[in-house]
């Protein structure tokens, strides 16, 4: 294996067991050496690729927002868009334990970026990336004619905080709210104007 693969999946690695660390015990409980430990480097190792927690963390965030994302890119050329919406929109919800995961280290980013300015602007910058994720398969469906004609920055907003207001409830195990129903509000709040069925589509 070249160095520069070896290098990669070290990285990759290292950053796979900080999102687990991470979540389990919050950003101001770990350590460079817990999450060394977890990845099977050593300490030296962990901070030749990341020079302190604070680094680690935003790339830890980074990678896995990357990782969701290009998971449900794979066949976006080959499916109807109100599928790859449907999919993206339940990847924001914590629908399996690993994107219950990505929420808990959302979770830790919300309160870090309240005291914290680099967080906040690592925040701003992640909540873009997902507003054009999510206006890029608007867009898509526009263009094929399967979606209506409608603002794609204001629904993509609309979307996006539906999502993290019923996430945050799963999160919680509201008996309230269920995958189900928030999946279905969360649709039908936009499937209007969209022109397109009321029901969440199947994944």
């Amino acid at each position: 294996m070249a160095k520069a693969e070896r290098t990669r999946e070290t990285r990759e690695r290292i950053l796979a067991a900080a999102c687990e660390v991470i979540a389990e015990v919050g950003f101001e409980k770990i350590r460079m050496r817990m999450v060394a430990e977890h990845a099977g480097v050593s300490t030296a190792l962990l901070h030749y690729h990341f020079e302190n927690r604070e680094k680690l963390f935003t790339e830890a965030m980074t990678h896995s927002f990357a990782q969701t994302a290009t998971e449900l890119e794979r066949d976006a050329d080959s499916v109807p868009a109100s599928v790859i919406l449907a999919r993206i929109l339940h990847s924001m919800l914590p629908t399996d334990p690993e994107l219950q995961q990505d929420w808990r280290l959302w979770q830790e980013l919300w309160v870090r970026a309240l005291r914290d300015d680099t967080a906040r602007d690592l925040a701003i910058d992640l909540y873009e990336q997902l507003h054009d994720w999510v206006g890029h398969a608007l867009r898509r469906g526009i263009d094929s004619g399967e979606f209506a004609r409608c603002d794609v920055d204001t629904t993509s907003t609309l979307l996006l905080s539906l999502c993290d207001g019923f996430g945050i409830r799963l999160m919680l195990s509201d008996p309230k709210v269920n995958l189900d129903t928030a999946q279905a509000a969360i649709w039908g709040a936009v499937a209007a104007t969209l022109g397109v069925p009321a029901q969440f589509p199947a994944l």
